[in-house]
């Protein structure tokens, strides 16, 4: 989130796509409803007519996986009716950019594809430059080569009439939404965007948020209190796994992981690291962090400890560790909290991969059904499956301390309520109680495996039991000169004089105070920021890119949106929150006017070039689909990566005519590990079901509560149908198309069972990412005998 919970207030509309925060996100429609109540619009753009929609203002069907084309769409309503905020496009994104004329576009491909490798030769979408390399500008924004002009032609194409004969919504439902959220491109209004699994669950799911940056982008609405880019996370900490690199490409912080193309620290900071921006600070952060893992084992002589972390060249996110599994590729498994036999897709094929390991660790509350799936419940052979299965007690979120970041970057530290039962572990337990053992098996060796393991300074204190406070320094980081915690990101160094095992949270345990993840101020210090509550990445800012919320002169646009502002006599930023700015720099000194300082020339990227599927997003219609794509003659992603054998089975129209999407309940939680073991939760919503509309149900013959067989490429379940008016068929492109849903909770494990929406789901992901395609995939629906 680029904002945070409680700033939704402020918001003048809040457009809601790909979530629905009133049954997952509940605590977030506190603050919706105090927008609404202030006059502000709450729009709902969903497959399903949700509870969200229910509270809506206004509501608009799309058909799942066509968010691109709605969004092309309000692009093209609001440059075509003049709605942006010119002042923020001119100065604040890179509208005004030259781009060379190697630069082209033509019937859904950007220039630069080579079809064999499926990728993109990314330089022929570069700026002019001058001949001190800075992007050529045209600040009329007339150029016809310019960014601006080049992205209004772009989406010359995305009419109402063509998109709504896309995604299925009424034209009158489009342009209301569209009318709705553009009236936030005024100075004196700010819209928010929330979404959640529902947009980046797709073959195009970086592009959907691309798309909905680049709306608020022209409508002036990035860094202003109601304003923003909010991604609503899944569970209380999905935030602060990706902060701390449980993202396969990533270390902790967001430096990207070394590959094979980074053969030393020299040539990693030369390739990773920009001219300008913050980001220029990268060596900085990672020296940081070596200093922090190998202590006095980093050294100048030996690149600080580079050469212990591993360098290799294969895409390991998700899909890519099942299907190597599956290939007998990987001899082991380590599962923490989750559960791929109900949460990953293909599941069934998953389920398979697990059998191909020599071993694997299950780390969790309950029996979970990837820790059980080669009993015979799971419908496995036992006999045939030879990989042994560790089962480890973990203690649950009440069971033990240390914090947690919400959506809103915000770290919150929660007290152990109750003492573990039995003999489960916290997760950190269960970690260090594993490196003292593997210390103790690789003392002696002088293996390459063994090295970078014994370089580890690992000082927790002594015993089985690590002291979470001195994790929490580790974090924060040291000035090795003083032996004292840094006060911030901005004092880390890259000559092995400071540490810090994450850079955007140095300065959250001050050597002058406290743990701030501990604060509990809940006094508003302005604007509803509570900057005494928590501790908010980076420096405690609650508000990204704030300072564009003032014009170049460093003036608010308006006073409503006001939240940090220059103060000529005292010669500094001041206001409502930490300033996402040098709180000295002047509008009127080298770069006082540039509010996106993590970007290399100072602005936000309109256009972007640094993408695997192109600078603009473009609407590809899913992996399966009923249709063929209305906008160019390239149906699917042309940059997204395939699969071989059974992990690439799809679909066709013919056989699996019903365009199918899974969501969350309430009742349950992820893959119903936890609350299919609750009783109550499991009264709630003890079956599996699918969501079918009454035209639907009508033409299959289907009544409310029968059992039905939803079958795809990839297998069948078994579901009770829910006869429901929360979809409707659609229109696409002159012919009928049905939509059903259905929740992805179910297993066969605890007291609410049944069969996993997964089994459904393709082994396809999007094309930076790969996050599977859980959200638009073909199925069909029949009566069980």
């Amino acid at each position: 989130m680029t904002n945070h919970w409680s700033d939704i207030q402020h918001s003048d509309c809040a457009l809601i796509m790909g979530a629905n925060p009133a049954e997952n996100h509940p605590i977030s429609f506190r603050w919706l409803t105090k927008a609404q109540e202030k006059g502000g619009k709450i729009v709902s753009v969903d497959p399903r007519f949700t509870r969200t929609s229910a509270k809506a203002d206004v509501y608009a069907q799309l058909r799942s996986g066509t968010d691109i084309a709605f969004m092309g769409g309000m692009i093209k309503y609001a440059l075509d009716n003049e709605l942006y905020h010119k002042d923020y496009v001119v100065n604040y994104t890179n509208a005004s950019f030259i781009l060379k004329d190697t630069y082209e576009f033509n019937d859904g491909i950007f220039s630069g594809y080579d079809e064999p490798t499926r990728k993109y030769d990314k330089t022929q979408w570069a700026f002019e430059t001058d001949e001190e390399g800075n992007p050529v500008k045209d600040m009329t924004l007339k150029h016809p080569r310019s960014v601006f002009q080049m992205m209004k032609n772009h989406y010359s194409r995305y009419d109402a009439d063509t998109v709504c004969s896309v995604t299925g919504t009424p034209k009158e439902d489009f342009l209301k939404v569209c009318e709705a959220f553009c009236a936030t491109g005024a100075p004196d209004k700010a819209g928010t965007i929330l979404y959640a699994m529902g947009t980046t669950q797709h073959t195009v799911g970086t592009q959907n948020v691309r798309a909905f940056g680049m709306i608020q982008l022209l409508l002036g609405n990035m860094g202003l209190p109601g304003g923003g880019l909010n991604a609503m996370r899944g569970e209380s900490n999905v935030q602060g796994s990706t902060d701390f690199g449980l993202l396969y490409n990533n270390l902790t912080g967001y430096l990207g992981a070394p590959t094979m193309l980074h053969p030393t620290l020299e040539a990693y900071n030369e390739k990773e690291t920009p001219s300008a921006g913050y980001w220029s600070n990268k060596p900085k952060f990672l020296v940081s962090l070596l200093k922090a893992w190998y202590g006095p084992n980093a050294t100048k002589d030996n690149e600080f400890g580079y050469q212990y972390l591993p360098k290799g060249n294969k895409n390991y996110s998700h899909i890519n560790l099942f299907s190597a599994m599956y290939k007998g590729e990987l001899e082991g498994a380590f599962l923490f909290g989750t559960n791929p036999v109900v949460g990953g897709p293909n599941a069934g094929k998953e389920k398979e991969a697990l059998g191909n390991l020599k071993w694997l660790v299950a780390a969790d509350l309950w029996e979970t059904e990837s820790a059980s799936f080669w009993q015979k419940e799971a419908g496995s052979n036992p006999s045939a499956i030879s990989t042994e299965v560790f089962l480890l007690p973990a203690a649950s979120s009440y069971e033990k301390e240390g914090s947690v970041s919400n959506s809103s970057r915000w770290m919150q530290y929660r007290w152990q309520a109750i003492k573990p039962k039995g003999q489960s572990l916290a997760d950190l337990e269960i970690i260090h109680e594993m490196y003292l053992h593997l210390k103790d098996l690789y003392k002696n060796e002088k293996t390459p495996a063994a090295k970078p393991f014994n370089a580890l300074d690992w000082n927790f204190g002594k015993g089985n039991h690590p002291d979470i406070d001195l994790v929490c320094k580790e974090i924060n980081g040291y000035d090795l000169t003083t032996g004292k915690l840094v006060p911030g990101f901005g004092a880390l160094k890259d000559d092995g004089t400071t540490t810090s095992g994450n850079w955007i949270y140095s300065g959250f345990y001050p050597e002058e105070g406290n743990n701030r993840a501990k604060s509990r101020d809940n006094k508003d210090t302005g604007g509803g920021n509570y900057l005494n509550w928590s501790f908010a990445w980076p420096a405690n800012r609650r508000i990204l890119y704030n300072r564009a919320a003032a014009d170049l002169n460093g003036k608010p646009w308006s006073k409503k949106t006001a939240i940090i502002w220059w103060d000529a006599s005292q010669k500094k930023w001041v206001g409502n929150d930490v300033p996402d700015f040098v709180v000295d720099r002047a509008p009127t000194d080298p770069g006082g006017t540039n509010p996106y300082t993590m970007l290399k020339d100072g602005v936000a990227g309109l256009f972007a070039g640094n993408l695997n599927d192109g600078p603009f997003p473009e609407h590809y219609e899913p992996f399966e689909s009923p249709v063929a794509n209305a906008f160019s003659s390239q149906d699917s992603n042309p940059a997204i990566q395939l699969f071989d054998g059974e992990f690439n089975l799809k679909g066709d129209y013919k056989q699996f005519p019903i365009v199918a999407t899974t969501y969350r309940v309430s009742e349950h939680w992820q893959s119903g590990s936890m609350t299919r073991n609750q009783e109550w939760l499991s009264e709630l919503v003890g079956h599996m079901f699918v969501e079918i509309s009454e035209e639907l149900a009508k033409e299959k013959g289907i009544k409310n509560k029968d059992k039905v067989i939803v079958s795809s490429a990839r297998g069948e379940i078994e579901a009770y149908a829910m006869v429901t008016k929360r979809f409707k068929p659609y229109t696409i492109q002159g012919q009928k198309v049905h939509h059903i849903g259905m929740p992805w909770h179910f297993g066969y494990k605890g007291f609410a069972t049944g069969d996993t929406a997964n089994r459904l789901t393709p082994h396809i992901g999007d094309a930076n990412t790969t996050i599977p395609e859980y959200k638009a995939f073909l199925c069909n629906v029949r009566r069980a005998n």
